[in-house]
């Protein structure tokens, strides 16, 4: 299915979402949002994965600076929140997402890639957070989920200067997990995307939203809330099968 702004596809269990304005680099604009969000909303019931690609030469380059409107601060706080709630229900929905990442991961287009779950670069990956540059502040949830990765006074520099990190600076950060040769990415998305979506998906579901509830509370609660999880997921009868089948495995011993 195919929308002016966005493309998404259902391959398996695995369903693709590629921003799809590569003229002005993916920025996101207003309507570039929407359709992202509408996107998402129409995954189908068996997807258990998703990649979050861009189209053209680029990933997204942040937000679409022509549609940039003078705003009363309660207009600008709910615009901002307006990007905070798609892109957490990418990050918080419970769904895997993998991220293809090359040319522009700027601004809030760094702000859609840190939402997502693992993410693959391209050597064309280059990093920026150039609101300062701009006069303006990050609006899109760079304050945690960038932060969260590089650490604040990375992030504080980053803004501060304007400066550009490579695809390999990136990855040493954490900024990607996977950096690939040209071309490359999509092939490895997928590769990853299809072992993802052989696991449990309660396992799925479990991974990608408690870890990040766990690192906002105290130790003490974060493992009772970790132990809370394990009763859930290791009690499912689909685990029970598996570690099972497991089990017998090993017990025919390498050869069989």
């Amino acid at each position: 299915m195919t929308d002016k702004l966005v493309t998404h596809s259902l391959d398996g269990l695995v369903y693709t979402i590629t921003l799809n304005r590569p003229a002005k680099r993916n920025a996101i604009s207003d309507r570039l949002l929407e359709a992202l969000d509408k996107a998402w909303e129409a995954r189908p019931e068996e997807a258990r994965v998703v990649i979050l690609a861009g189209a053209g030469d680029h990933f997204c380059a942040g937000l679409d600076l022509s549609e940039h409107q003078h705003r009363e601060p309660s207009g600008v706080m709910l615009h901002s929140q307006g990007w905070h709630r798609v892109f957490g229900k990418i990050q918080q929905t419970g769904i895997p997402v993998v991220a293809v990442l090359h040319g522009a991961v700027i601004g809030g287009g760094l702000e859609l890639a840190t939402s997502t779950h693992v993410r693959v670069a391209e050597p064309s990956a280059m990093y920026q957070l150039p609101e300062g540059r701009h006069g303006i502040y990050v609006g899109g949830g760079a304050s945690v989920r960038v932060s969260r990765i590089i650490g604040p006074g990375r992030m504080a520099e980053m803004m501060l200067t304007g400066r550009i990190l490579t695809a390999e600076e990136g990855q040493a950060l954490g900024l990607s997990h996977y950096l690939v040769g040209k071309g490359e990415g999509l092939a490895k998305a997928q590769e990853l995307a299809q072992r993802i979506a052989e696991n449990a998906p309660l396992a799925n579901y479990a991974m990608v939203t408690t870890i990040q509830r766990i690192s906002n509370m105290s130790s003490d609660d974060g493992l009772y809330v970790e132990s809370l999880m394990a009763a859930v997921t290791q009690t499912s009868p689909e685990v029970v099968a598996r570690i099972g089948h497991f089990l017998n495995r090993k017990g025919k011993g390498p050869q069989q």
